[in-house]
């Protein structure tokens, strides 16, 4: 089943581009900024797995675990739900990666051609990245926030956390599109 998945990734199945052949596979060095965002993403998760660890056993047996988009716990459930957060981080770092090493499968605007593939692929993969990161951090962030209004030491961010999230999430992709537009 991986190996038909990663067969399909390199023909392209998902998202062929609009060259006239087969998009062509370019190995593009790891810039600095993709090493930074991975490392601040990977320290970001195993700090919260370390406190949840450390924290474990202080924790009361019902946590938040669902938020309104408000912001206010509508739903209280087992501190054994924590590990959620932990799990779809490591499975989304893992799938995102894998795909961030095919940036020939993605999909790209008409105008991309071999001379500046290199362009895009690089600007789609480094907005991959980011968004990549951010999603682990926003997983940790959310885990050591109910960790902490479980403990009654913090109420929240409350409304604020969802814009947070939101903006988090879009700053990466609408930058990837201005520097993709930029691209002749």
């Amino acid at each position: 089943l991986f190996t038909d998945l990663m067969d399909s990734l390199r023909k392209g199945v998902f998202g062929m581009s609009n060259l006239s052949s087969r998009p062509p596979a370019i190995k593009i060095p790891r810039t600095l900024s993709e090493k930074i965002w991975d490392g601040i993403g990977l320290f970001v998760y195993f700090g919260s797995i370390i406190f949840l660890i450390y924290i474990w056993k202080n924790l009361p047996e019902k946590i938040p675990a669902h938020y309104n988009l408000s912001g206010e716990i509508d739903r209280w459930g087992s501190k054994w739900e924590l590990l959620i957060m932990p799990i779809l981080s490591i499975f989304s770092y893992g799938f995102i990666t894998i795909f961030e090493r095919f940036p020939e499968s993605y999909n790209y605007p008409k105008r991309m051609n071999e001379s500046n593939a290199p362009q895009f692929y690089l600007a789609a993969r480094k907005m991959l990245n980011e968004v990549k990161n951010i999603t682990i951090i926003i997983f940790s962030l959310i885990m050591i926030e109910s960790i902490t209004i479980a403990l009654g030491i913090w109420k929240g961010l409350g409304i604020g956390l969802f814009w947070i999230l939101i903006i988090a999430i879009l700053i990466p992709i609408i930058k990837g599109i201005y520097v993709q537009r930029k691209i002749k």
